[in-house]
C-alpha cells in the first residue's frame, strides 16, 4: 500500500460577464490592483459577501488571475467561498453581482446572507 498526498483544489471563479464589468470598473480606478471578495458576519443567516477594490495587497491574500483580472481573497475566507462562481446579472434595470456558492447551506429569503455548515 501506498500513501498519496492530496492537495484539495483552491478555485474562485468568475464569469465573462462579471470580468467585463470588473475590468470597466477597474479602468476608473487606476490606483486600484484588483477586487477584493471578503465574507462579514451579517444578516439573518450568518454571514454577507462584500467586493472593495483593492489598492494594498495583504501578506495573507490570495491572488486569483480571471482573464486579466485580479482577484483578491483572504486566507481566512477561503474556506466559505472555494468553489464560488461570482457572475454580474442585470434584472431590469438593476444589475448586481451573483454569486453562487457551493458551501453555502442557506441563504436569507432577501438574498443578502448565506450559512454554511
Amino acid at each position: 500500500m501506498t500513501a498519496e498526498v492530496y492537495t484539495p483544489t483552491v478555485a474562485v471563479t468568475m464569469t465573462p460577464s462579471a470580468v467585463k464589468h470588473v475590468r470597466k470598473q477597474l479602468d476608473k480606478k487606476p490606483e486600484a490592483k484588483g477586487i477584493r471578495l471578503a465574507i462579514k458576519k451579517s444578516g439573518c443567516s450568518g454571514f454577507k459577501y462584500e467586493t472593495q477594490w483593492v489598492e494594498d495587497v495583504g501578506a495573507d491574500d490570495k491572488v486569483f488571475h480571471i482573464d486579466g483580472v485580479d482577484l483578491f481573497v483572504k486566507d481566512e475566507h477561503l474556506p466559505l467561498v472555494n468553489g464560488i462562481e461570482i457572475d454580474f446579472v442585470t434584472e431590469g434595470v438593476n444589475s448586481v453581482f451573483q454569486f453562487r456558492n457551493p458551501n453555502a447551506t442557506a441563504e436569507c429569503g432577501c438574498g443578502e446572507s448565506f450559512t454554511v455548515a
